[in-house]
């Protein structure tokens, strides 16, 4: 056998449903190991995600790099490249790019870590000194990340996006999930909601949004909480309200905090978004209403996604996550009026499920 075969031949700590993309993985390895002193003895998983990208680790001299398994007849990682070079250039703490073949659809980037943001909290404890030096340190990104300039760069959070994740509540949550057939009369209420939040959220100043800035696509220090986090997944970015990313923070789908908690931190992050001369309305009590309606906004889409990511794709763990969602966007619901049609479409999805209870909140 020869040594360019040998170094061709399938990884053998590695499963693949596909021979051929095994050997394409392979080859691939064998070309560029040599140029970053890669160990291809030492890749294992790292992680999957909702799509069909695959992330391993693999040893490159005294650290790690990861390697990105994008096959290109499913996933297209133009955009991925094209965000990171954005965030890169505004000093976002993204992954580098060391190698990309675009035809083979694998890419070789910077380690981040391998501790998600929600792996370092102290879920029971919500005033830990680690989980607000963690915050802190998120929110301080997040500034930074809205500072870089997405107006014609990236596609636009418009209506008609809008909208699209937000029929996925009806379609996939009411009618597939929780088997609720609307009437013409709850229809006529939806839609009229839908297009409240549509006007509320648009009349939002724009930035650029990450789309899913949470706990699981954030990489933290264990050993130190004040560390910047690092940012992934952010292939979806677009140019649209700037609250987005701080709901997405703060009303986690993966845990939540107390409201006098979320509070705190929003202000914090308000108080440091006007140091930066980021557009954030001058009143707390403005930018706080802003905050819930996009919410409002992004739980209808996520208990939507998760629906589907469920029924679908097979991937019933999202299930769990439901009913965190489903408080966020209930206690907006019972909070603001016009909404009292929404409020009993989730009781009513929920009440089998031990979901519909009296919530009480914060309004400014």
């Amino acid at each position: 056998m020869s040594e360019s075969t040998a170094a061709a031949a399938p990884v053998p700590s590695l499963t693949w449903a596909d021979p051929a993309r095994a050997q394409a993985f392979a080859a691939w390895l064998a070309d560029v190991g040599p140029r970053h002193g890669l160990d291809a003895a030492s890749v294992q998983p790292a992680s999957a995600d909702a799509s069909f990208r695959r992330y391993f680790r693999v040893a490159a001299g005294a650290g790690s790099l990861v390697i990105m398994d994008a096959p290109p007849d499913k996933e297209d990682c133009r955009p991925f490249v094209a965000v990171d070079r954005l965030l890169a250039g505004g000093f976002v703490n993204v992954p580098a790019i060391l190698e990309w073949d675009e035809a083979r659809g694998f890419m070789l980037l910077g380690d981040l870590g391998r501790h998600t943001l929600l792996s370092t909290l102290v879920t029971d404890q919500p005033w830990d000194a680690g989980n607000r030096a963690r915050y802190r340190a998120a929110t301080e990104e997040l500034v930074r990340l809205q500072a870089v300039h997405a107006a014609g760069v990236l596609p636009a959070y418009d209506d008609a996006l809008l909208q699209r994740e937000m029929d996925l509540f009806p379609e996939w949550y009411l009618g597939q999930l929780r088997g609720i057939t609307l009437d013409d009369t709850q229809r006529g209420h939806l839609d009229r909601i839908f297009t409240t939040i549509k006007a509320q959220v648009g009349g939002q100043a724009r930035v650029l949004v990450h789309r899913d800035y949470h706990s699981r696509n954030l990489m933290a220090d264990p050993a130190d909480a004040s560390a910047r986090p690092g940012v992934i997944d952010f292939q979806d970015a677009v140019h649209g309200p700037i609250t987005y990313d701080l709901v997405s923070l703060l009303r986690d789908a993966y845990v939540m905090w107390d409201e006098d908690v979320q509070i705190d931190y929003a202000v914090r992050y308000w108080e440091a978004a006007r140091r930066a001369g980021l557009p954030v309305p001058v009143d707390f009590g403005e930018f706080w209403r802003d905050f819930e309606w996009m919410g409002l906004q992004r739980h209808l889409k996520v208990l939507g996604i998760f629906a589907r990511l469920a029924i679908r794709d097979g991937k019933r763990q999202y299930l769990d996550d439901i009913p965190r969602v489903w408080t966020y966007a209930h206690r907006v619901a019972a909070r603001y009026s016009g909404l009292g049609a929404l409020r009993l479409l989730l009781e009513q999805a929920e009440a089998a499920h031990g979901g519909a209870q009296t919530q009480v909140g914060y309004t400014f």
